[in-house]
């Protein structure tokens, strides 16, 4: 049987402060090639968009669009050098975000 439980009635009011940007995280993290993007790049490592779009099975726009998604979100930084823009993996940005949701688990839920 159930037993009745008292809900937050609260949860719809206000999106936690240290949430504010989980959305377009777990939105950019939930497309499988976007995933596979991030599993190319080793620790530390920085990539243009060719060196990506050569282990893809997406066309060089394709891949510019999923890096675009994944930079906006904060799970990959850029720099322009010359021509070629670079990116890597925000770790500490990651880290935070994940966190910030491990966090409320253990605390709230």
């Amino acid at each position: 049987m159930f037993k009745h439980m008292n809900m937050k009635a609260n949860y719809a009011k206000e999106i936690p402060a240290a949430w504010k940007n989980i959305s377009n995280v777990f939105t950019a993290l939930g497309d499988p090639h976007r995933q596979r993007i991030l599993l190319v790049f080793e620790p530390g490592e920085r990539l243009n968009v060719g060196r990506i779009a050569e282990t893809s099975t997406l066309s060089r726009p394709a891949v510019s669009h999923h890096l675009k998604v994944l930079r906006e979100a904060g799970v990959l930084g850029s720099s322009k050098e010359g021509k070629e823009v670079f990116y890597w993996i925000e770790k500490a940005f990651l880290h935070d975000s994940l966190n910030a949701v491990l966090a409320y688990i253990d605390e709230e839920a």
